[in-house]
């Protein structure tokens, strides 16, 4: 038998994403898209880094107009899925390619 000896560590450092700095998104934060919460908390989270998963209670264009025109400009993506709005931050991609 071989030895076989695995660093960790190396492998870690040795992982990026697409933005090169070796993080992803700081958090996913879970909430309800119901006209409770301002626009620019919202706003906040995504700029922090944060990916939404929000459950849309109500009419999904009138609660996000507030702050969804903001995250497109500004290279983010909002994806509206089965009742939640999924809401990645610039860099994060949302892969729907398996819902075709």
């Amino acid at each position: 038998m071989s030895d076989f000896s695995l660093d960790l560590q190396s492998v870690e450092d040795h992982i990026e994403d697409e933005n090169g700095d070796g993080e992803g998104p700081s958090r996913i934060e879970l909430g309800v898209l119901d006209g409770s919460t301002r626009d620019r908390d919202w706003l906040d989270a995504v700029d922090d880094g944060a990916v939404l998963v929000l459950n849309v209670d109500g009419d999904v264009n009138e609660l996000a107009a507030g702050f969804a025109r903001d995250v497109k400009d500004a290279g983010g993506e909002l994806v509206h899925f089965r009742g939640f709005l999924l809401v990645a931050p610039p860099g994060v991609r949302v892969d729907t390619d398996r819902l075709q």
